[in-house]
C-alpha cells in the first residue's frame, strides 16, 4: 500500500503553512481549527549552542506510521481534517520542522485531537534529529 508522503525537504515556510490553512476557509462545516508548529530551538548543550538539527527517517515506515496516527486519530475524535508534515534535511533554528493542522466543527475536539496526535508522532513515527553545533560537532536528538 502507498501511503501519503508528509515529509518536507527542509523548513516548512510559512507559505506552505498559510496555504494549507488557507483552503479550509470556505468549508462551512467547520467551527474549530488548531495548529502545532514544532521550532528548532537555539538550546545550549554542553556549552555548544545548537544551529540546526538534521532530521532523517524511515520514510516508508514513518509515512505509515503517520498514516496510522492520523487514522487512529479520525475514530477517535470529531474532525473534519488533518494535515501533518515534517520535515527531512537540516532546519536551522527558528524554522519550522512540524505542522499539524486539524479542524473539527467544534473547539475541544480540535485542542484533544491535536494533543493526541503530536505525542503520538513523538513517541512512534521513527524520525531521527542530529542536533548540529555551532562549532560543527553534532551528536543525536533525544526526543523531549
Amino acid at each position: 500500500m502507498t501511503y501519503k508522503n508528509v515529509f518536507k525537504q527542509g523548513a516548512i515556510s510559512s507559505e506552505f503553512i498559510a496555504e494549507s490553512i488557507a483552503k479550509h476557509q470556505s468549508k462551512t462545516n467547520i467551527g474549530a481549527h488548531n495548529i502545532f508548529l514544532g521550532q528548532v530551538r537555539a538550546d545550549h548543550i554542553d556549552g555548544k549552542a545548537v544551529t540546526a538539527i538534521e532530521y532523517t527517517a524511515y520514510e516508508d515506515m514513518a509515512n505509515k506510521k503517520f498514516h496510522e496516527i492520523r487514522e487512529a486519530t479520525f475514530a477517535k475524535f470529531n474532525l473534519t481534517c488533518m494535515h501533518i508534515y515534517h520535515s527531512l534535511g537540516a532546519v536551522k533554528t527558528g524554522e519550522i520542522c512540524l505542522f499539524v493542522f486539524v479542524s473539527s466543527p467544534r473547539r475541544k475536539e480540535v485542542f484533544k485531537a491535536l494533543e493526541h496526535v503530536v505525542e503520538a508522532i513523538k513517541a512512534d513515527v521513527p524520525v531521527f534529529g542530529k542536533e548540529l553545533f555551532e562549532d560543527d560537532s553534532h551528536q543525536w536528538k533525544v526526543n523531549t
